[in-house]
């Protein structure tokens, strides 16, 4: 079957605002309802500093993204790009590592979403298991349904999770003590970028959204514009959080609940509350469409060849990868009902730099190129960005635990390249087999 056959499979069904919501929702999750007194224990009032840091910082990898991104108009993302770029080999571990990362944080963030819920719900291992298979249900029934049905609920969670964090953002800067921010001696090297590692982890997952492009109308142009909208609002959203953090919230760096603490300063219990399900909401978005991601990077895997076909088969009905959904979904149950919240942060982080890393890189190589696919958007002092890219991704894998985060990563990519091995060997195999 021919490579645009494959792609056929799958409908077009996301306009340009539904890719910026998804982008929105890809970004913003848990990190950013904890993480303001993460950092402010380590920094203290520099932590402002380091999540304007951070937001440029990603606007790098996001300008990358952009022109990479507008090349394509197939689904598989960063998986595609490292594909087109440095061969399939390549291709299928940044692939094979990115969906590993997708599937464990689905499935801590589904442990997470339960402990929110216990604000609401007595604390009891029965209602953990039917929170967490309803919840796996649901985000599976969603994409499941089709990407139309999925991109509406996006939107509408997107609306969600946006409306408490711009409310506390907004009304909480009339509440501010100037007094909260002291800026007398400089954080440490380490301490600092240690803090901006942190902050990273609230603004990646703008990659997800990419993978996606198979199902977006235009997106040689809705990719690049769709990040560039959501990467602004994102930041004035979480830098606007920080300053009311630090500005309303005492003791911060104790605080388990920053942001509903800095609702609670000045609306009390009911903007807590508020905010409170606004981080459902959040979490829930975010599951939705990182399931919605996981799945389609396996669909391209499968249409490229470097997985079974079965995982491309889709749904003649919705349209949409039914196998791949399953496995997925089965899998993140299966890790979700047999763990706690254990944040899986670093190493996500960690993986996703990698990424972020092979992306950049091939930037320049399809500039290279004659016969590259031709980009809907030309990033501005192109060279510069990416080495700029490259300086920042080795700075802030310098500061990553070689032991807790880097071996597993290695481990993980050593399953992969087996896989690899194997699967390409069965092909062979079968191909021989049909030519005598």
């Amino acid at each position: 079957m021919a490579l645009q056959e494959m792609q056929d499979k799958l409908v077009r069904g996301l306009s340009r605002r539904d890719f910026t919501a998804i982008v929105i929702n890809t970004i913003i999750g848990a990190g950013i309802f904890g993480l303001p007194a993460a950092v402010f224990s380590k920094i203290g009032a520099y932590s402002l500093i380091a999540c304007v840091a951070c937001a440029l910082v990603i606007c790098l990898f996001v300008l990358c993204y952009a022109e990479v991104g507008s090349r394509f108009n197939k689904s598989g993302g960063p998986y595609l790009y490292a594909r087109e770029a440095f061969g399939s080999f390549a291709g299928f571990e940044v692939g094979w590592l990115y969906w590993i990362v997708r599937v464990t944080t689905i499935a801590a963030n589904t442990n997470l979403f339960v402990t929110y819920l216990g604000l609401f719900l007595p604390e009891s291992e029965t209602i953990r298991i039917v929170v967490i298979v309803s919840i796996v249900g649901f985000i599976t029934g969603v994409n499941l349904a089709g990407i139309k049905e999925s991109a509406t609920v996006t939107n509408v969670m997107t609306i969600g999770k946006l409306i408490p964090l711009i409310g506390v953002a907004l009304i909480g800067i009339f509440f501010i003590d100037p007094n909260a921010f002291r800026f007398e001696s400089l954080p440490g090297y380490t301490s600092f970028s240690e803090s901006v590692l942190l902050f990273i982890y609230a603004f990646v997952g703008f990659e997800s959204a990419v993978v996606v492009a198979g199902e977006t109308r235009n997106p040689q142009r809705s990719i690049p514009l769709g990040l560039f909208a959501a990467l602004a609002t994102v930041a004035a959203v979480y830098i606007g959080i920080q300053l009311v953090a630090i500005g309303t919230v005492d003791d911060l760096a104790s605080s388990q609940r920053p942001v509903a603490d800095a609702a609670a300063s000045f609306a009390g219990p009911i903007g807590a509350t508020i905010v409170t399900v606004g981080a459902l909401v959040s979490i829930l978005g975010n599951l939705n469409v990182g399931l919605l991601s996981a799945t389609r990077l396996l669909f391209a895997m499968s249409e490229q060849g470097d997985l079974p076909r079965l995982l491309g088969k889709t749904s003649e009905r919705s349209h949409t990868p039914v196998v791949a959904t399953i496995l997925t979904a089965v899998l993140v149950l299966i890790i979700a009902l047999n763990s706690t919240f254990i944040t899986a942060l670093a190493i996500s982080v960690v993986t996703r730099l990698i990424v972020y890393a092979t992306t950049s890189l091939a930037l320049p190589v399809f500039r290279r190129r004659d016969n590259a696919p031709t980009s809907g958007f030309r990033t501005p002092a192109g060279g510069v960005v990416v080495a700029l890219s490259l300086v920042v991704i080795i700075w802030l894998l310098s500061n990553a635990d070689i032991a807790k985060q880097g071996i597993p990563i290695v481990l993980a990519a050593v399953v992969g390249a087996v896989i690899y091995a194997l699967h390409r060997s069965i092909n062979r195999r079968y191909q021989d087999q049909s030519e005598t």
